[in-house]
């Protein structure tokens, strides 16, 4: 069906205007006719500018005249409103029914048909030597919403991960559990991904230690001397060369490189540690997205593809899209997109990053045929993208116009910003049970709960929690940095998902008491109040948001959706009657709108990845 059904009809009166009355055929487009703003009497706004240039009359005219042959022509128009150019339109209380009738018999209402294209997700990607954090948290959950959003518009969405599994910091992890970690294991009460994360702190804190001895000691007063600036202090000098003692002095820091050397050399001993540490990680991972309620139709893992894409760039050097420098280093020019020149491979021939997504964006493309593939990272590879971007075009490879980066911004406490190096991050479980317990305490001794079984009332306090979580973080748009507050997030009276899930339960309260087979009949109840109205337009719309959402990769969208529809259903509930309304027609009328406004609430929050209990 069609949408639009509302606009689609008053196109359809606009133009019967024009070619009646001035000879005129003109389209008319969907923006062109837009909700009225609250602060305005009507339901529907047409701006009428365009009209009026057309047939060369004032718009307040053209907005009168049309306004007149809309209710001459059409009785689901009402009354309406001329403010300069705008012409702001009343629904009948009959059109109004039949939306609600509409939309109460498509159980599919905003979905469309599958598309035949295939789109890519690529989200989490986490490095193996540390547990998954809070700003892990806010990548899942937008992979995760925009995989479900982009499904109800007709894709077979794919979501996929690459797995940083190699390289100096995981080596960090391996050398600090082989020195320090005297044969710890994953134990029930420490995951896998926690016990190697524990690691990592530990090397850095040792490798602080040593630089600080280092510091203090002849050799380091000698270099501090020779290479010191004008004026610098030896805390500053020390500061500004940390990375290159780690690179040249330091006993730790060598030991990770040599550790390095032999996996890439294959060294079996070296390797059977790596895949050792590397599993109880995974295995920290599997639970944690089990808690989130999030899978992966794929994992890549960058121990498989860090070789790929060497091939492309040969290519490219033959097509003279790279160019060399003269220690062999590959480099493409990117000055003419507003960027530099960026390096492609390194003098000795290995790869960078951008190599190995050029070549992971290659194989996924024969694997998958996507139309477009989405990468969702944090804002601070906006750059990295951008380029990765840029060399595609140059390489014209044919998937190159469908690379889209959903950048987000980074997520901080009340407290600050989070560190992995120092241990200060907040972790994905430790989140989860921190919310679950504050959720615990609210829930667990209400009396609506008091017959469900500890297994019922589990699973009620996980709704909630992870409600609290998703939706507080995914209704901040993508782009924005946040601030994550855990005790505001489970407000009951707050913009929040538990917020939400209130007004849905409120609404499974009242179907137990009704017929399921509950049907509305427009001829018996019409006198539809403002409180109803908002309900009903507000659902109208949710098609056009899920479209919105879709094509900005805005779960945001969607949030705000679920969020006001709570809003005007807990006014609704507060300022009228429904089981016992005492107008003909008005109970099974409000039971139907609370059925479909329940319909909407849940299937919007599941695009969050949200699920809803009926009891809290």
């Amino acid at each position: 069906m069609s949408y639009n059904f509302v606009e689609s009809k008053l196109q359809v009166l606009i133009k019967r205007f024009l070619s009646e009355n001035f000879n005129q055929d003109m389209e008319i487009p969907l923006q062109w006719i837009t909700a009225t703003k609250k602060d305005h009497d009507g339901d529907f706004t047409l701006t009428v500018f365009n009209i009026a240039k057309a047939i060369n009359l004032p718009p307040e005219k053209v907005a009168a005249d049309l306004g007149n042959f809309i209710l001459q022509n059409d009785t689901d128009f009402v009354e309406f409103q001329v403010i300069k150019g705008f012409l702001n339109l009343k629904l009948s209380n009959k059109e109004l029914l039949e939306i609600l009738n509409k939309i109460s018999n498509d159980l599919e209402y905003g979905i469309k048909p599958r598309n035949g294209k295939t789109v890519l997700v690529e989200f989490c990607s986490p490095n193996t030597n540390k547990p998954l954090h809070l700003g892990h948290v806010r990548n899942i959950l937008l992979g995760w919403s925009t995989y479900k959003i982009l499904a109800t518009q007709g894709y077979d969405v794919k979501k996929v991960q690459i797995i940083n599994d190699r390289g100096i910091a995981i080596c960090k992890s391996m050398l600090a559990w082989q020195l320090f970690g005297e044969g710890q294991v994953p134990t029930p009460t420490k995951k896998g991904d926690h016990l190697v994360g524990d690691m990592y702190v530990l090397f850095e804190q040792k490798f602080k230690e040593e630089y600080a001895a280092w510091q203090e000691s002849t050799a380091g007063k000698a270099i501090y001397e020779e290479k010191k600036k004008e004026n610098e202090t030896q805390s500053d000098f020390f500061k500004r060369n940390k990375n290159d003692y780690f690179n040249l002095e330091s006993n730790l820091g060598l030991q990770a490189r040599k550790m390095l050397q032999k996996w890439e050399e294959g060294d079996p001993e070296i390797k059977a540690l790596w895949a050792q540490l590397n599993g109880w990680v995974y295995d920290g991972f599997a639970e944690t997205f089990k808690r989130l309620r999030v899978d992966f139709d794929q994992l890549d893992y960058e121990s498989e593809t860090y070789l790929l894409g060497k091939d492309i760039i040969n290519e490219g050097l033959e097509k003279s899209v790279f160019y060399k420098k003269p220690d062999n280093s590959v480099w493409i020019d990117l000055t003419d997109k507003k960027l530099d020149h960026k390096v492609v491979l390194r003098a000795d021939g290995t790869s960078v990053y951008i190599t190995q997504d050029i070549g992971t964006a290659n194989m996924r493309y024969k694997q998958w045929n996507p139309s477009k593939m989405i990468y969702v990272v944090a804002d601070e590879q906006n750059y990295h993208f951008q380029a990765l971007f840029e060399t595609m075009k140059k390489l014209q490879e044919p998937y190159a116009d469908g690379l889209f980066h959903l950048s987000y911004g980074m997520v901080e406490l009340p407290s600050g910003r989070m560190k992995s190096r120092e241990g200060t991050v907040v972790d994905a479980d430790d989140l989860i049970d921190e919310i679950t317990a504050e959720v615990s305490t609210n829930t667990l001794e209400r009396e609506e709960l008091a017959a469900l079984t500890p297994a019922e009332k589990n699973d009620i306090v996980n709704d909630i929690s992870l409600a609290a979580i998703k939706f507080f973080i995914l209704k901040v748009q993508p782009k924005k940095r946040m601030i994550f507050d855990p005790s505001e997030s489970v407000d009951l009276q707050g913009h929040t998902g538990p917020y939400i899930q209130n007004a849905y339960v409120r609404i499974q309260s009242l179907l137990r008491k009704t017929p399921i087979d509950l049907v509305l009949d427009s001829n018996v109840y019409t006198d539809i109040n403002e409180d109803e109205k908002d309900i009903i337009l507000h659902l109208y719309y949710y098609p056009s948001v899920l479209e919105e959402a879709s094509n900005t990769y805005d779960p945001s969208v969607v949030a705000h959706f679920a969020y006001q529809l709570a809003k005007f259903y807990h006014k609704f509930y507060h300022n009228n009657s429904i089981l016992l309304a005492k107008e003909p027609g008005a109970r099974d009328f409000r039971l139907v709108l609370c059925r479909v406004t329940a319909r909407l609430l849940a299937h919007s929050m599941n695009l969050l990845g949200i699920d809803m209990p009926d009891r809290m």
